[in-house]
């Protein structure tokens, strides 16, 4: 299984990315794949995550309504939609997943998910 992490950068206060996460090796069927975040000096949190099963989503408190997780099936690929981005949003964003897990246990346990991507810098600021 690889996941590989793309979409991040330099965006100004209330500028908005979107972030992609290309998946091999998943079977698809009933994948949890999230979206987590590190800022300096902080622990790593879990912004959103998707189970493949049925397309249920979680999302962390802290993102609701700013940031918005889909994918494509067929092409194997997890986006994140962030809007409206704050300075307090810099951070390392990575994707990651495991097997026979659903959206709420990927992103509230993400200690014990299997496979990482490499991360994306994302930095908000003007």
């Amino acid at each position: 299984v690889q996941l590989q992490a793309s979409g991040g950068g330099l965006v100004q206060p209330g500028g908005s990315l979107r972030l992609s996460c290309a998946i091999s090796g998943f079977t698809w069927a009933q994948d949890g794949i999230g979206w987590f975040r590190q800022a300096p000096g902080k622990e790593r949190e879990g912004v959103s995550c998707l189970s493949t099963t049925d397309a249920r989503t979680y999302y962390g408190d802290s993102f609701k309504g700013r940031f918005t997780i889909s994918s494509d099936s067929a092409k194997k690929v997890v986006y994140l939609q962030m809007n409206n981005l704050q300075p307090e949003d810099t951070a390392v964003y990575y994707c990651a997943g495991d097997y026979f897990v659903n959206a709420e246990y990927a992103c509230r346990e993400d200690k014990t998910l299997d496979y990482w991507g490499q991360g994306t810098q994302v930095t908000v600021s003007s």
